[in-house]
Parts: structure tokens; C-alpha cells; sequence
């Protein structure tokens, strides 16, 4: 999800006192609502550069599943779709792409683990880089990266995280380091559904 980041070992963190108006969750909400065209990745990062969630509005949207991150849809519209994930330790996606849709992500709580790869002509898939972020971090994947997310094992606490993804996430292409291209797709409302 490196794409938006003008410096790749450098996350993009909110920045008080800049001109930047802060929002709520349900004002961003509202926005969404109002989309009358799929939003552009810039505006995507904007939003989440400078939403503000607060307690309240993210309780009715926390849960946690054993075995895989839970997803919970905030809201859906035919173009955006805005996710808090709740992951245990441990937990962590396949290596992916977005099949066709980007977005951004927004560390709300805990640490999250951002593997990301690149498709060498010769070897396939292979490693590019690894980061670690913090609450308030942003980071946006644009069409066609391939990462890996997760909570590592060694963070002994649980990871929360907003995502916005334009348009609405529908499946995954995953990977396998080495090999060139997908092995398999997965759908989003048979492999991890939202709740």
C-alpha cells in the first residue's frame, strides 16, 4: 500500500494545526452517501488523513472472530465502501491485490504489520519491502500493488483499522512468493464476510 507515500519508509500521519479540517466518522459517512462518481484515490487519502474517530461512533463497529480478522461494513454505496477490521494477534491477510479497486487504511488502534511485494519478470512474485504502523498512520494502495497486512504475534494486543476502498472491495487476487502470477481469487462474501 506504499503508493501514496512520497517517501516509502515514511508513513503519512495527520498533521494538527495545518488547515486541515478534522472530521467525524458519520461525517464521513454523509460524504460517502453523497458520491455521485467513484471517488479518486487522492480524495480517498484526504478523507482518511483527516477523519477522527472517536469511541462512541467505533463501539457499534468492534468485534473479533478466532481464526481470521473480523470485517465490519460501516457503509456500502455502488462506489465506496468504508470497513473497520478488528484483528487478533497473529492474524493477517493472504498476499494480495485489490482485483480492480483501491484505498486507503488508517491505523485506529494497535500495530499493524505491511508486507509489501513486487512482480519480477524472472523470479515472480518476490519481497520488496516491510513497515510497521502506528494509530493515526495512513497508508493507500493504488492498482496494481500486492501486500500482505497483519497483527504480528508479537504485538500482544489486538489491531483495529478503517479502511476505504473505491470501488466496494468484492474479491482478492492472492498470491504465492515465486510464482507469476494469481493463484487463486477469493470473494469477499464467501471467503471472510463483513458482519
Amino acid at each position: 500500500m506504499s503508493t501514496l507515500d512520497t517517501q516509502t519508509t515514511r508513513p503519512r500521519v495527520p498533521l494538527e494545526g495545518r488547515g486541515e479540517e478534522r472530521f467525524s466518522l458519520s461525517s464521513l459517512v454523509e460524504t460517502l452517501a453523497g458520491l455521485d462518481r467513484r471517488p479518486e484515490l487522492p480524495e480517498v487519502n484526504g478523507w482518511m488523513l483527516r477523519v477522527s474517530v472517536g469511541q462512541d461512533e467505533l463501539r457499534p463497529h468492534v468485534g473479533f472472530k478466532e481464526g481470521t480478522y473480523a470485517r465490519h461494513r460501516v457503509f456500502l454505496c455502488d462506489h465506496a465502501e468504508l470497513l473497520v477490521l478488528c484483528w487478533r494477534p497473529g492474524q493477517r491477510t493472504p498476499i494480495h491485490d485489490h482485483a480492480g479497486s483501491f484505498g486507503a487504511v488508517r491505523v485506529l488502534s494497535g500495530f499493524m504489520w505491511e508486507t509489501l511485494f513486487e512482480m519480477g519478470e524472472a523470479s515472480g512474485l518476490r519481497y520488496k519491502s516491510s513497515r510497521e504502523w502506528t494509530p493515526g498512520h495512513v497508508t493507500g494502495a493504488d492498482i496494481p500493488d500486492i501486500h500482505q497486512l497483519g497483527n504480528p504475534d508479537i504485538s500482544g494486543q489486538d489491531l483495529i483499522t478503517l479502511h476505504l476502498y473505491a470501488p466496494p472491495l468484492t474479491s482478492l487476487n492472492v498470491y504465492k512468493v515465486g510464482r507469476k502470477e494469481s493463484v487463486n481469487t477469493l470473494w469477499m462474501s464467501s471467503w471472510n464476510p463483513t458482519i
